[in-house]
């Protein structure tokens, strides 16, 4: 699990802990050696982390929506979406919540936004 840049609460690293013993979950040398074409980059990150700046070509769907808006969005459960957050945490839990949703190629990237930039991977900023 990658280190979290911030202080999280006990419970809540249980309740992720407990998410990611079910969900499939990549790291980003791992992400990037996946052919582009292949899958779906999705930012589950609030609005305001996402206007700051975000993956190149990432789509945006933050966990306050993306239960309500995949479907329509993603009609095919099983289609592959790499979800990311700013370390893996949010991640995981919305990659669990899709897989109850009959999605059976959700993924949490370890690390997120963080191993994002760490790597050097492209980002874009609204304007």
């Amino acid at each position: 699990m990658s280190t979290p840049h911030k202080k999280h609460n006990p419970q809540f690293l249980a309740l992720v802990n407990d998410a990611k013993s079910r969900v499939k979950e990549i790291g980003i040398a791992e992400y990037k050696a996946l052919p582009r074409e292949d899958h779906v980059l999705i930012d589950v990150r609030e609005d305001n982390e996402w206007a700051a700046g975000h993956a190149k070509d990432a789509l945006h769907l933050s966990k306050g929506i993306i239960e309500r808006d995949i479907e329509t969005a993603f009609p095919d459960k099983s289609a592959k979406l790499v979800l990311y957050c700013g370390g893996g945490y949010r991640s995981a839990l919305v990659a669990e919540a899709l897989g109850k949703m009959g999605y059976t190629n959700a993924i949490s990237l370890d690390g997120g936004w963080r191993a994002w930039n760490e790597a050097g991977l492209p980002v874009e900023r609204d304007k």
